[in-house]
């Protein structure tokens, strides 16, 4: 899988070339279907070469664009290495590839700029967060993302026996140990009698928590990232007694982290970040149906408006529908939007264009499903100021 960050999306939006292909497609990891991924290739590729050759580019031209693509068809070993979409973009003297979690629908759009986006849910599902797994035996570190997880190198003693020889060889005696008891795994661990800590074994977990909450202050780099607590019921609270870091969340999850696989940490850590990480959206969503239940002239569904409006960098907060494409072209020197019912060399995908214009522009840009699109209209814009 490939990684898509912003400044790969401002490169894209900054080419400008006679032809710009994007290829779209969706890819598989096993089976069957997964075989039939290069003939999809292929297929996108022999309607680009049509339409390409429709419009009078001869076939040395054609083949010197597609050959960042076409020698990927034969390759194995691509193939075996796929996420679940896979996003092409050919031009004259430019190409990149994504292997990307997103399963894209199948889709092709020759233009003078690259279409884009289907490529936006990317950034909201590549939100970030943290999941931190106690336990007295190992504590370790997850980041996390709606798709991946993974494990973080901690440079600290993650075990409490550890932790409290190295720090007071003499005070280590108070803590009992036993070889294997609830809440633990291999190994000796603090016994707990009853799902409670006595006053001496509680002051040693706190010990070891400061140790570990100030070991991982000096690894945060983005404080802002939410953070998931996860570990049995009587050690979330007293971590919490210590803990420094300002985004973690009052949910956790409950249950020993030692007994639970990657995928069952990643899924219950999602279930709680998820209304976090998409508050931003539901508020821009709310914000966007007041200003329209009231008329405001701060937001509109209209397409020529908001395309002109982005365009001029007064786009605050855009919605755009991400099964649908509006056909047309903006002239900048007369300010005029013009629509066409079919997609040509000339023209371009207009909800593309204004969701490309307002991220250019640093507004905010939300990708949804048709049916989830606010307004009235082909797209939805929250304006900075009124034109």
């Amino acid at each position: 899988m490939d990684i898509l960050s912003p400044t790969d999306l401002h490169a894209l939006i900054g080419v400008t070339d006679t032809w710009c292909i994007s290829l779209y497609m969706p890819t598989h990891r096993i089976g069957r279907e997964q075989q039939q991924d290069p003939v999809r290739l292929r297929n996108l590729l022999t309607a680009a070469e049509k339409e390409l050759s429709d419009c009078g580019l001869r076939q040395p031209e054609i083949q010197e664009l597609f050959r960042p693509a076409e020698v990927l068809i034969p390759e194995k070993d691509f193939w075996q290495h796929q996420s679940d979409g896979l996003a092409i973009f050919l031009s004259s003297g430019f190409s990149q590839i994504y292997r990307l979690p997103s399963e894209f629908e199948e889709l092709l759009v020759i233009a003078k700029n690259f279409h884009i986006k289907p490529l936006l849910p990317m950034f909201e599902r590549g939100k970030k967060f943290y999941v931190l797994a106690l336990s007295l035996n190992n504590i370790r570190l997850f980041l996390g993302t709606q798709d991946i997880i993974n494990e973080i190198e901690l440079n600290i003693r993650s075990n409490i026996e550890d932790m409290l020889w190295m720090d007071d060889p003499q005070r280590y005696v108070s803590l009992h140990t036993a070889p294997n008891i609830a809440g633990g795994a291999q190994g000796g661990t603090a016994i707990f009698h009853g799902h409670s800590v006595a006053d001496t074994e509680k002051a040693n977990v706190l010990r070891f928590f400061r140790y570990v909450n100030q070991g991982l202050n000096e690894l945060w780099e983005d404080k802002t990232i939410p953070m998931v607590l996860a570990g049995v019921d009587y050690l979330l609270p007293i971590y919490r007694e210590v803990n420094t870091y300002q985004n973690m969340l009052r949910e956790g999850i409950i249950g020993n982290p030692e007994r639970q696989s990657l995928k069952e940490l990643h899924e219950a850590a999602w279930q709680i970040v998820r209304p976090v990480l998409e508050a931003d959206q539901q508020q821009a969503l709310d914000k966007f149906q007041q200003l329209y239940g009231q008329q405001s002239k701060l937001a509109t569904s209209d397409l020529k408006s908001a395309v002109k409006a982005a365009n001029f960098g007064t786009v605050e907060t855009l919605f755009v529908p991400l099964d649908l494409q509006r056909w047309g072209r903006y002239d900048a020197g007369i300010n005029k939007v013009v629509l066409e019912s079919e997609p040509t060399p000339d023209n371009e995908d207009l909800l593309d264009f204004a969701a490309a214009q307002t991220i250019l522009n640093s507004g905010q840009v939300f990708a949804l499903p048709r049916e989830e699109l606010p307004g009235d209209g082909d797209l939805a814009a929250i304006l900075r100021y009124a034109v």
